[in-house]
């Protein structure tokens, strides 16, 4: 029976750790203060924007809403960016995607002053997650995957580390992450040949494909970890990660739940950009 990595105890971790520097800077005058810009009511973006102020308001946080109608024109949002880019008071800015229009997205992600944009989506942000140094924050989701690694105290250097999915938002910046580390990153996708083979290799599995119960029992070996980032809902209209548990989790060493495992991780991880983003500006 593997080992349940949950994220609430390394999200705890990541809230205490954080404490001392909120108050460093509540002392120094400053609030640190995030920007959520949402484009209609999809509700995965109503319930992570909900998490996300819950969890910054708990931290002492100041959260600026942004709600913007479905139809709203590309003039409209460019408005409230350059608002969040004009406003010193505002650290950093969290833009729920996708947009319905993928122009608007990537006029959005072209628009957004790097050093406000806590959740790596504007182009300069991501070159500095690829090239390991600069402004850029990695991918709050990503960035989760390797705060559990940490916190469960796995060693990476020189691991065979697994990643299924090559998206911007995971896929990619979490293996780079990796490699930093000094994994051995093979990264795979839905048309890799014979991806069951390959998976089992990995001493590290990140399933990010975003395809609901798409590993099972013949990708995984035992004395793995495996880290489930996809959130999907499956034909019973239940949410499921990219694995399917019940077949993995009897096989593996660590495994983590979804619900209740990356996710739960994710908004302290941008809670703690928010909170960097803020120490920058003091120095």
């Amino acid at each position: 029976m593997a080992e349940l990595w949950k994220g609430a105890p390394t999200a705890a971790a990541l809230m205490e750790d954080l404490t001392g520097r909120i108050e460093r800077l509540s002392g120094a005058g400053v609030t640190p203060t995030l920007a959520i810009v949402r484009v209609g009511e999809r509700p995965d973006d109503r319930a992570y924007e909900t998490g996300a102020v819950k969890r910054c308001e708990k931290a002492g946080v100041a959260v600026k809403r942004f709600p913007l109608p479905a139809g709203c024109s590309a003039l409209e949002l460019r408005a409230v960016l350059e608002h969040i880019n004009a406003v010193s008071e505002i650290h950093g800015c969290l833009l729920l995607r996708p947009l319905p229009d993928p122009a608007m997205e990537e006029m959005a992600c072209a628009l957004l002053d790097p050093k406000k944009d806590v959740d790596c989506m504007t182009p300069a942000a991501l070159a500095g997650v690829f090239a390991g140094k600069g402004w850029g924050y990695p991918p709050c989701t990503a960035q989760a995957c390797l705060e559990l690694l940490k916190y469960y105290k796995t060693a990476l250097t020189g691991k065979r580390a697994v990643v299924v999915g090559r998206s911007l938002v995971i896929g990619k910046p979490v293996s780079m992450l990796l490699q930093a580390e000094n994994a051995t990153v093979t990264m795979c996708h839905t048309r890799t040949v014979d991806l069951p083979a390959v998976c089992r290799g990995a001493e590290v599995l990140i399933a990010a494909a975003g395809r609901a119960n798409l590993l099972g029992a013949a990708h995984v070996s035992p004395g793995q970890v495996v880290l489930d980032v996809g959130i999907n809902v499956d034909k019973d209209g239940k949410l499921c990660g990219d694995v399917k548990f019940d077949e993995a989790e009897p096989v593996v060493s660590a495994i983590t739940p979804v619900p209740g495992g990356v996710g739960a991780v994710t908004t302290a991880v941008l809670v703690k950009h928010v909170v960097e983003a803020a120490e920058r500006t003091l120095k």
